[in-house]
């Protein structure tokens, strides 16, 4: 099997969590994503705390904590998971559809509870999601399409126009569109959208979606969040409001986002994989859904953009990006 790299942050074997008390045979919980980005990085961050918080500690050296990433390569995402079947660990979690789709696709024993999957049933994951059967469960994003439709009309009232760039190679991006497409009329766009398989063609698709959109909105698809920077340049140098479907894109220059806290997502994802290593059955485990809907704008990339955020608007804000 080709090698493939460590995830930058996790080339330390995040090695040995352990569980509370009574001495046992170390247990290893295994953990990769597509990429490496604030909002999967969140995740990763918030099942380790959990673990440690509930006995599960590197001190401890019963449980083996390890990260790897695909560097937003599906083929070797297919490699990671076949790597950490071959060694057999307690969980398997992977972050994203992507790796979960990987991951399933190589185990139908290993318990795998995955993360910030958009629609778990149209990646066909689970079967159902109240009991999701096999060996998953897992923790979904779904993103509130709605409330990001109407925060764009509320701060670009005369937009028409709606651009999406977005990788047609990924389930939950092509999901995503799909709601978008159906919602956005009963917010007043019309949409494009510019293909970007990959996180070198993004600059390009952001730079075809100026002058055809009015707006740009980049869903939580892990190929364009990677160039997320490519598209705010875009945005920047045409006068074309960029937003996103992630909070954690705020800060690195989206005008604004409603959504989840994604190390909340991870720490929930966290509990799921707790009640695994008790022994609880993941497959008669429901799905559980990310929940908040926290407000984060950025005045000065607004402004950067032609926006001026409303005062009404800044005052609602759970955080503004200085």
């Amino acid at each position: 099997m080709p090698a493939f790299r460590l995830g930058a942050a996790a080339a330390v074997a995040l090695a040995v969590l352990s569980g509370p008390a009574a001495a046992q045979e170390p247990a290893t919980v295994a953990v990769t994503a597509i990429v490496e980005h604030p909002s999967l990085d969140a995740v990763r961050d918030g099942v380790r705390d959990v673990l440690a918080e509930n006995g599960y500690t590197a001190e401890d050296g019963t449980l083996e904590f390890l990260f790897e990433t695909a560097q937003g390569n599906p083929a070797t995402a297919v490699q990671i998971a076949r790597q950490f079947v071959g060694l057999s660990p307690d969980v398997i979690v992977p972050i994203s559809t992507p790796s979960a789709q990987a991951v399933v696709a190589a185990t139908s024993e290993i318990p795998v509870v995955f993360s910030a999957v958009t629609d778990p049933l149209s990646a066909e994951l689970v079967s159902e999601l109240d009991r999701p059967g096999g060996n998953v469960t897992g923790v979904s994003d779904l993103t509130p399409i709605g409330e990001h439709l109407a925060l764009i009309r509320e701060l670009v009232p005369t937009a028409e126009t709606l651009g999406v760039p977005y990788n047609p190679g990924e389930a939950n991006a092509v999901a995503l569109l799909g709601m978008i497409r159906e919602l956005a009329p009963e917010y007043g766009f019309s949409v494009v959208e510019a293909a970007a398989p990959r996180s070198a063609d993004v600059q390009a698709a952001a730079q075809s979606l100026a002058g055809r959109a009015d707006a740009i909105y980049v869903p939580t698809d892990n190929t364009i969040v990677t160039a997320f920077e490519a598209v705010v340049a875009v945005g920047r140098q045409t006068g074309t409001p960029v937003f996103s479907g992630d909070t954690d894109s705020v800060a690195r220059g989206a005008v604004a986002s409603v959504g989840f806290d994604y190390y909340a997502v991870g720490r929930r994802t966290g509990e799921l994989v707790l009640r695994v290593l008790a022994g609880e059955d993941p497959g008669q485990i429901p799905v559980a859904f990310a929940e908040g809907s926290d407000l984060v704008v950025n005045p000065a990339a607004a402004g950067a953009m032609g926006v001026a955020i409303p005062p009404d608007v800044l005052a609602r804000a759970q955080t503004v990006v200085d």
